[in-house]
């Protein structure tokens, strides 16, 4: 499989663990806690399986830069974190970063 792909879906289970991670309330509700194991395990494995083949700057990079817009966007729609200009323009800057990595 493309490790690009790969890294993307390992971007997409650090957001799910962040999020669950907030959900599980440090770690006193045992559902979300459950999955955020898991998912920090699947995330953790298919960066370790990406980078393999892509730059090890380059994959780690993309894989928090996809799990840090992830948890802040959930962050504003599921735990009413603010939104300001600032907050989106740094969000903006994180896209933009990632993908100067990916076409560099």
């Amino acid at each position: 499989m493309n490790p690009w792909i790969i890294l993307i879906i390992a971007g997409l289970f650090e957001v799910v663990w962040a999020v669950s991670m907030k959900a599980s309330d440090g770690f006193t509700n045992t559902v979300p806690s459950i999955i955020t194991g898991i998912a920090a395990f699947i995330s953790f494995w298919l960066l370790a399986i990406a980078m393999k083949e892509l730059p090890l700057g380059t994959a780690y990079v993309v894989w928090v830069g996809i799990g840090a817009i992830g948890a802040a966007v959930f962050g504003i729609i599921m735990f009413g974190d603010a939104v300001t200009a600032l907050r989106i323009a740094g969000i903006a800057l994180v896209a933009a970063g990632i993908a100067a990595l990916k076409f560099a």
